[in-house]
């Protein structure tokens, strides 16, 4: 265990962070596989609807270095590709 103060406010600090990014990276997945499912029944307007919220939250999740970058690009372009497959 850490023994300097500054040591002990940077463990503390690390727990705040790891259950935050916890939760963004559980939220995007959940979105994703809303989506997804809405792909899959062929429900166009509901896959519209929760690609856009998935869009927005991985966007979030990158500019706050949650997710790199790059990746969320990847997955955004393979969310369009299957919304696009029902069009």
């Amino acid at each position: 265990m850490a023994n300097h103060k500054s040591s002990l406010k940077r463990a503390r600090q690390t727990v705040v962070r790891t259950e935050r990014n916890r939760a963004v990276k559980t939220r995007i997945k959940t979105l994703r596989k809303k989506t997804l499912a809405a792909v899959a029944a062929g429900d166009k307007a509901a896959a519209a609807e929760s690609a856009s919220e998935f869009a927005s939250a991985v966007d979030k999740a990158a500019k706050r270095s949650v997710i790199h970058a790059n990746k969320a690009a990847n997955l955004k372009s393979k969310t369009a590709k299957a919304l696009a497959a029902i069009a």
